[in-house]
């Protein structure tokens, strides 16, 4: 059976991902300083469902995300964003199964503003894409962001993703209810 037919029964990743400039790897408990020091900012969370996080709401993310780790089947792939050559925590990215019978993933990232614009996102992206659809035989890929996430909503195109609606006061975004933009690219589109 094809991996564009059905997903594996036991969907894997293997890890570390690996870019040119970017190693993406498992969460681990000694990473909290690195996801504290982003995700505690207004600026990265401004879009976002979540944040700015207290110190504890940090620690019970990464508490999270290593129970995400243990699960089997493992759906969900939340991975640290680490820069070379000294593989410190800049991010995170991930990519989790929405739609098991329908090969459906969604991707996501964060990166911490001293590293925005240089490409990071798209580049881990991309690789989470080429994961999804290589790996765990996704059909199709999506992702969402906040409308008025312009950096975001270029990140998307970038990557091939096209743009297939609004949904209109769907996400209660820092006491507000806003809009999303949806993307999202098949198999066959990605390369």
């Amino acid at each position: 059976m094809s991996m564009r037919g059905r997903a594996r029964a036991t969907p894997s990743i293997s890890l570390p991902i690996e870019t040119p400039r970017l190693i993406m790897r498992d969460f681990r408990k000694g990473d909290f300083e690195a996801v504290h020091a982003y995700s505690s900012l207004e600026e990265v969370a401004r879009y976002l469902i979540w944040g700015p996080n207290t110190p504890a709401q940090s620690k019970e993310a990464i508490e999270g995300f290593l129970d995400d780790q243990r699960m089997r089947p493992r759906s969900i792939f939340d991975l640290a964003v680490t820069l070379k050559p000294k593989r410190e925590v800049i991010g995170g990215a991930g990519l989790r199964i929405i739609d098991r019978d329908n090969l459906t993933g969604e991707i996501g990232y964060t990166l911490h503003p001293d590293f925005w614009g240089y490409g990071l996102a798209t580049e881990a992206s991309r690789a989470l894409l080429d994961a999804g659809f290589n790996e765990l035989g996704l059909q199709r890929i999506v992702a969402v962001c906040d409308q008025r996430n312009k950096a975001s909503a270029r990140v998307m195109e970038r990557l091939g993703m096209r743009r297939e609606g609004v949904f209109r006061g769907s996400k209660l975004i820092q006491n507000g209810w806003r809009d999303e933009y949806l993307y999202a690219i098949l198999a066959e589109e990605f390369g």
